[in-house]
């Protein structure tokens, strides 16, 4: 019996050594999961900051800047040493027992250029069999401006052998039309010697905006080895649809030569009269050969997307129960799907349901929409009179308005010229946070908002003088031109007196769903709006779990980390972070102890706390 327990211990031990990070969600699998059990719902309330690392990315930085700039940044772990990235694309190598800096590399980008986006999630490794010394470990990073970037993961010095002195032009061949506007904010994904890359590209400028291509390049020399246009029917438009690009990150499955892309809405997100039919294979998961780019299959989780459902969330690879190999795949709306990845059929029931239709002139849209057997994520009812969240009367009157003067008929309710609401909103469901899986007990975890999205198409004429007598922010409200169509398109989010959401609460959660028995494990609040209220809070972040049954997770807007039991949900720690905590932990074991890392730099567009932060916490030595 001792034996027994000996060689159990043992394979523990090893278990644990082993528990590192080595790709944006844990393994490229996406499952944002460690063997790590070192930190226990028994003891994680000692866990004490072991390290802080400041990268200095607000220095020098202009307001406009700040009002953009996000630290979304998961760091991975290789030798002893951690890779992360900055808001403006600076790569970071840390020493993961103390934080001391080992490296450091900008891209000196043009910080003058009115960028869509001001964020960089993380970094991606490579090693190369055949070769030694510099450049045989690589760090891959895409840039705000569209390059790819290679650097030898010792010292951070450009590879120059990759591409032209260590990058690639990512802009070249894919229609730019607004420098600023084509951007990797994502981490790539390496499968053996290729790196497979996708785009950021900004919403709604037009129908004619760039390609939105996936690329695969030879991780030694940077050629190109395919290409992948999500949807190639637009090339035969006039004006031609843009987008449908992946600008979340790409999961793979190395044992069957298959990489999975999530796409976003082909242009414009609001108003689909250009583009009509489904829009295959915008909205979807799709699975390509690794080694050709050629599609094996697709499935759409939004057909002729009018409300910028994109599927935000990396595809979580995992193992069905009897043994088949599955993907969850989940996006904006709260649906959540679980497939065949060889095949893409369904392993849990899928059915096309009646939704409501646009009484828009010009628009055509989609008749039925794919719903799941399993729960849905996040709420998707209708906002009523009687179901209205306000501090007091003047609020209530204001939402009461709100909804009275607008259409609101639940999920999928389209875009009007009057106004239309919709749970979940643009920002989700499931953000590009994505979510994490527990396989001891089949938990598919993620993180949810459940703020009511407003939406209005504008007739064209009338957009300028509306655009001036407002301000703009991810929560205030955001117009854009949807040039090439007949409306443009103002959206913000049902928040009376600009800050408290009109629905019940919570406005965000934790969710767990148990995927093999197909029902909801547990779901709790995320946060607090309100001091002292479990309110929920709207979050842009995920989770991570952990064989020491815990679940962490910061991502609200109150800046907090908080680590959660993975059988109940419970609430077990929290820590104040030094500012917003938008971006997605990860763990790793080292030297016999256990470290849990997450990025505190805040979100401009959200409104948390700016900062530069790196933090580590370990239980006491």
């Amino acid at each position: 019996m001792k034996t027994a327990l000996c060689i159990f211990a043992l394979a523990g031990a090893l278990a644990a050594q082993s528990a590192g990070w080595p790709a944006y969600g844990g393994t490229v699998a996406g499952t944002r999961y460690s063997p790590a059990a070192q930190i226990t719902p028994a003891n994680v309330s000692q866990l004490a900051v072991a390290w802080t690392f400041h990268t200095g990315a607000l220095a020098g930085a202009t307001a406009t800047m700040k009002s953009k700039m996000a630290f979304e940044a998961t760091p991975i772990l290789d030798h002893g040493t951690l890779y992360l990235s900055t808001p403006l694309d600076q790569v970071i190598a840390l020493d993961a027992a103390t934080g001391t800096l080992r490296w450091r590399y900008d891209p000196q980008l043009n910080t003058k250029e009115d960028f869509s986006e001001m964020s960089s999630r993380g970094v991606a490794l490579w090693s190369d069999r055949r070769a030694r010394g510099a450049c045989a470990r690589r760090v891959f990073v895409g840039t705000l401006d569209g390059r790819l970037v290679a650097l030898d993961a010792t010292t951070g010095k450009p590879c120059q052998d990759f591409g032209r002195q260590g990058q690639l032009d990512l802009t070249v061949g894919v229609n730019l039309r607004d420098p600023g506007n084509y951007q990797v904010t994502s981490a790539p994904t390496v499968v053996g010697d290729r790196v497979i890359v996708g785009s950021s590209i900004g919403d709604n400028r037009a129908v004619s905006l760039e390609r939105g291509v996936v690329r695969a390049y030879d991780a030694r020399s940077g050629k190109l080895v395919w290409t992948w246009d999500p949807i190639p029917w637009a090339q035969r438009q006039n004006p031609r649809t843009g987008a449908a690009n992946a600008w979340s990150t790409i999961s793979a499955d190395l044992a069957h030569d298959l990489v999975y892309v999530p796409t976003g809405s082909a242009s414009p997100d609001y108003f689909g009269g250009e583009r009509l039919g489904n829009d295959a294979d915008a909205n979807s998961v799709v699975a390509l050969r690794a080694s050709s780019g050629k599609k094996v299959w697709a499935f759409q989780l939004t057909h002729h997307d009018l409300w910028d459902y994109d599927v935000a969330a990396q595809p979580l690879l995992f193992t069905w129960k009897d043994g088949t190999p599955a993907i969850a795949v989940t996006n904006k709306s709260g649906n959540l799907f679980v497939l065949n990845r060889l095949t893409g059929k369904p392993l849990v029931a899928v059915t096309e349901r009646s939704v409501p239709q646009s009484d828009v002139p010009g628009e055509h849209t989609s008749p039925t929409q794919p719903f799941s057997a399993l729960p849905a994520l996040a709420p998707q009812t209708a906002l009523k009179p009687d179901q209205i969240f306000a501090l007091n009367p003047a609020d209530r009157a204001w939402c009461e308005a709100q909804l009275k003067d607008s259409r609101s008929d639940g999920i999928y309710t389209p875009p009007s010229l009057k106004g239309s609401l919709n749970e979940p909103g643009n920002v989700g469901g499931v953000n590009w946070g994505s979510a994490a899986y527990d396989p001891v007990r089949h938990l598919f975890i993620a993180d949810t908002n459940t703020v009511v999205a407003y939406s209005r198409l504008i007739p064209r004429a009338q957009l300028m003088p509306l655009y001036n007598a407002r301000k703009q922010n991810r929560m205030t409200g955001e117009f854009a031109r949807q040039r090439q169509t007949p409306y443009a398109m103002y959206r913000t989010f049902l928040l009376a007196n600009g800050k408290v959401p009109c629905n019940p609460m919570p406005w965000g959660a934790l969710v767990a769903v148990d995927l093999f028995r197909g029902t909801l494990a547990w779901r709790v609040p995320l946060g607090s709006l309100l001091p002292g209220q479990a309110t929920g809070s709207p979050n842009l972040g995920g989770p991570m779990a952990t064989a020491g049954g815990l679940i962490f997770t910061a991502a609200t807007m109150d800046d907090m980390f908080r680590a959660f039991d993975a059988s109940t949900g419970k609430q077990v720690w929290q820590a104040t972070l030094p500012a917003g905590g938008q971006a997605t932990p990860m763990t790793y074991m080292l030297h016999g102890r256990q470290y849990v890392v997450i990025c505190a730099g805040g979100h401009g567009k959200l409104g948390t706390k700016l900062g530069d932060t790196v933090v580590a916490y370990a239980l006491p030595r």
